[in-house]
Order: C-alpha cells, then sequence, then structure tokens
C-alpha cells in the first residue's frame, strides 16, 4: 500500500509540471494569435488589388506570358507544404501533411513527377526519417513568417519554373497550405499558383461589375513581367500567414484541452492516492485489533 502512494505521488507531481508546461504554451499561443490574425487582414487588401491588376492585364490584353501558358515540354511539378516548426499542435501539421500526400499521389496518377519544396520543420522531419528527397527546405519562421522568407521561397519556385526542362524546370506549382477560417476551424487547402489561376475573385467580397479601366505604360508585356513575380511572393506570404494564424489557433486548443486533461489525471492520481492511503490505515488497524485479541486470548 506504501508504494502504490508513492507512485500516484510522483504521478501527481510529474502531471502537475506537465499542466504547467501545457499551460504555459497556450497562453504563448493565446498572446501571439490576434498579432497573427491582423497580419492576415493586414495583407488582404495588398493581395486583392494585385491579384485585381493582374486579371485587368490577362483580361484586357493578348500577351502570351510564360507564367500564363501550360508548358508541355516537362512533366515536372512542384509541390510547397507549408507546415509547422514546432509540434504541440495538435493534428495541424499531420493534416496538412496528409492532404500533401493526397495531392502527390494524385499527380503521379497523372504521369507527372513531383518535387516537394516543404517550410516547417515537422513536414523535414517526416520526410527525412521516410527517406525522400526534398528539393528546397525552409525552417525557423513558421508562426510567425517575413516577407523575406516568402520572396527566398517565391524566387525560388520562379526560377525553376523559368529554368528548361533539361535543367530542372517545372511545368506547375501547387501550394498546399492550411486556410485560417476561425479560431475553431482550420483547415488544409491547395491551389494551383502556376500556370497562373487567380485563386481569389476578381472583384472583392461584396462588390460587382466590370473591372476598372487600365492604361498599360509603357507596354502590357512589361506590366505583366513586373507584376507577376509579385503576385506570385504576395500569394505565398498570404499563404505562409494563413498557415500561422492557423498553427496558433490549433495550438492554442491542443494545449487547453490537455490542461484540462491533465487536470482530470490529477484528480484521478488524487483519489487512487487517497485509497491507498485509506487501505493502508485500514490493513494497521486491523493489524493492531488483530494483536490486541491475539493478547488477550493469550492471557
Amino acid at each position: 500500500m506504501a508504494g502504490s502512494q508513492r507512485v500516484y505521488k510522483q504521478r501527481i507531481k510529474s502531471t502537475q509540471s506537465l499542466k504547467k508546461m501545457f499551460r504555459a504554451q497556450e497562453l504563448i499561443a493565446a498572446s501571439r494569435i490576434g498579432r497573427a490574425r491582423d497580419r492576415v487582414a493586414m495583407a488582404s487588401p495588398y493581395s486583392r488589388a494585385i491579384t485585381r491588376a493582374v486579371s485587368a492585364v490577362a483580361t484586357h490584353s493578348n500577351v502570351s506570358h510564360p507564367f500564363l501558358m501550360e508548358r508541355t515540354d516537362t512533366q515536372r511539378v512542384a509541390v510547397l507544404l507549408v507546415a509547422s516548426d514546432r509540434g504541440m499542435a495538435g493534428a495541424y501539421s499531420a493534416s496538412v501533411i496528409r492532404e500533401t500526400e493526397r495531392l502527390i499521389e494524385r499527380l503521379q496518377g497523372q504521369g507527372k513527377q513531383v518535387d516537394l519544396f516543404v517550410s516547417g520543420r515537422r513536414a523535414v522531419s517526416y520526410y527525412t526519417f521516410r527517406q525522400r528527397e526534398l528539393a528546397a527546405q525552409w525552417t525557423g519562421s513558421s508562426d510567425a513568417p517575413t516577407s523575406q522568407v516568402a520572396v527566398e521561397i517565391a524566387d525560388e519556385l520562379l526560377e525553376r519554373f523559368r529554368a528548361p526542362a533539361d535543367e530542372g524546370g517545372i511545368a506547375e506549382v501547387h501550394v498546399v497550405y492550411t486556410q485560417f477560417v476561425n479560431m475553431v476551424t482550420q483547415r488544409p487547402r491547395v491551389i494551383r499558383l502556376l500556370p497562373l489561376e487567380v485563386v481569389e475573385g476578381v472583384a472583392p467580397a461584396g462588390e460587382s461589375g466590370p473591372l476598372p479601366l487600365y492604361d498599360f505604360e509603357p507596354s502590357p508585356e512589361v506590366v505583366l513581367d513586373a507584376l507577376l513575380p509579385r503576385y506570385v511572393r504576395a500569394r505565398i506570404f498570404a499563404c505562409l500567414l494563413q498557415a500561422a494564424a492557423s498553427e496558433l489557433a490549433a495550438r492554442q486548443r491542443a494545449m487547453h484541452t490537455a490542461t484540462d486533461n491533465a487536470e482530470d489525471l490529477i484528480r484521478m492520481y488524487t483519489r487512487l492516492a487517497n485509497q491507498a492511503r485509506q487501505g493502508e490505515i485500514t490493513q494497521e488497524i486491523s493489524e493492531i485489533v488483530s494483536g490486541a485479541d491475539a493478547l488477550a486470548s493469550a492471557s
């Protein structure tokens, strides 16, 4: 009985330490999620404006730009996976990795060769452990991405898209990330970024009507050359921001659940420890009574 009581006390102590860690992680995520949501909101107007500008140029000109045309000289495609650097976020990374695996299986079923580009240590570790080759990787800023990281990723993908087929050129760029819907819902999403697809509506929500009129100076070709790389960078940065907000929301929710579970375990171990202590006391009383009865009988 005494041994059981010591075991339960040790478990209570270790669970209390875990509870403190879970609570701290929950508070850290809660303190950061507001800023992450604000960054998503602040990036939306620029993303929407450049989307409308690119749509206007593509719609009102007859320019044949490489970013707008399907490549037929190669079957190689790029998949950019945006995951997290750290764990303790529930099924956040696992969900986006599963979505990536489904996409890769679908592309390979179409006879395409997939080059995998990964952002986030969790995904890097997943594919490294399985000895899957990665074309490029970025780590260290999943919950607070910077525009510099987005530019690095975008420039790498753009360079591969421009490259000739015999130098590793790719025909398509797909992005798998987690879309932030609200604090409860975050869903994995797949978009095809290149050849260019306008993945947002031409007009902002609640607006309708034709596109605004543009004058292209010095020419539509030059405008597209300047706008399209910026568009790709803006889209990738928006995906990183969405993923960061989703990661923090998932971590806050997971750590809140873990804290509640730790409290339940502490209550259970406390009850078992009390039962063990009561059993020990009962046994001692029984031994005393038995000893007293034996002495009485002997006399």
